[in-house]
């Protein structure tokens, strides 16, 4: 009796991807707010000054877990994919910089959500992730939110620099598969110790020419750019250990919102309705994913209670 009184308790715990999901919602939110203070340090410092600033502070914020556990922190069995995950990251962390210095802030994340295209096609061709036809339509229809708020005109997409924040979506998306891969045989601080370090050091080697010292609000403003990127990291790698590549990623269009709100705090930007009707969009197709990964659980464990039907 107490067997089946438990099992009639309605689940009261999220999907793994529903719970990635909300760490990513978390995630991208924080990292909305790295780009936005990226562009205001990136109106004094060079682009890679404040990558190697940034990256410094997350290498000390990761020193507590890799000396936990030195030196097998540093030890890893797929040393290809590590390789293939830091030139991702360097490159879409230095592209991120440099494109919300070259084009305004709402902009620059627009074009960044080529990401999600790029993550789903290598989510399902290295990951063997399904990617059906209800998360095909919420990325696309996501996307068509993106274009109906920003309204890119085309020379927007054929200017030059529109070409950074793609390159740095592409790098992007081959870090996140690379992650997700990673994240179920390395720990959380060999993942950040590795891009910390070596993403660090490629952005540090250019400082012998591009350095130049920092007054005490520079200091505060890219230290706390590290500090904030070090915990949407741990964030972002948590969401990956829990959900698909494809769906988590999805959420990355709640960024646009994000940015809107910032451009008005900082900027002075004002979304207009266009902008607030593909807001609504993007939080559409969001809501759909989640909405359908709960249902499918939901379907999941009532078959699993009915058991098989003799």
């Amino acid at each position: 009796m107490a067997s089946n009184k438990q099992s009639l308790t309605p689940p009261n715990q999220l999907s793994p991807n529903l719970r990635g999901v909300l760490w990513a919602l978390l995630s991208t939110a924080i990292f909305a707010l790295v780009a936005a203070l990226a562009k205001v340090a990136s109106g004094q410092y060079h682009v890679l000054q404040i990558l190697f600033i940034r990256q410094v502070v997350v290498f000390f914020a990761a020193v507590p877990s890799i000396a936990g556990n030195f030196p097998h922190s540093l030890r890893t069995q797929h040393p290809k994919l590590h390789m293939i995950r830091l030139i991702g990251a360097f490159l879409a962390l230095s592209c991120s910089i440099w494109a919300v210095s070259v084009l305004p802030l709402t902009t620059a994340i627009t074009l960044t959500f080529a990401q999600v295209f790029f993550v789903t096609l290598l989510a399902m061709w290295f990951l063997g992730e399904p990617v059906g036809r209800h998360r095909i339509t919420a990325v696309v229809v996501g996307f068509v939110g993106v274009l109906f708020a920003t309204r890119p005109g085309v020379s927007g997409f054929f200017d030059v620099y529109a070409l950074v924040p793609i390159l740095g979506a592409l790098g992007a998306a081959m870090a996140v598969t690379s992650v997700r891969r990673l994240s179920q045989t390395e720990s959380t601080g060999t993942l950040l110790a590795y891009q910390a370090i070596f993403v660090g050091a490629l952005a540090g080697i250019p400082m012998f020419w591009l350095w130049e010292a920092p007054d005490a609000q520079g200091w505060m403003l890219m230290i706390g750019m590290g500090a904030l990127s070090s915990v949407g990291q741990w964030i972002g790698v948590k969401a990956l250990r829990l959900g698909e590549a494809s769906v988590v990623t999805n959420i990355q269009y709640m960024k646009l919102i994000y940015a809107a709100i910032l451009g008005y705090i900082l900027f002075m930007e004002i979304p207009d309705s266009n902008t607030l009707i593909g807001a609504a969009i993007i939080i559409g197709s969001s809501v759909y994913m989640m909405h359908r990964e709960r249902r499918l659980k939901i379907g999941a464990e009532k078959s699993a209670f009915a058991g098989p039907r003799n």
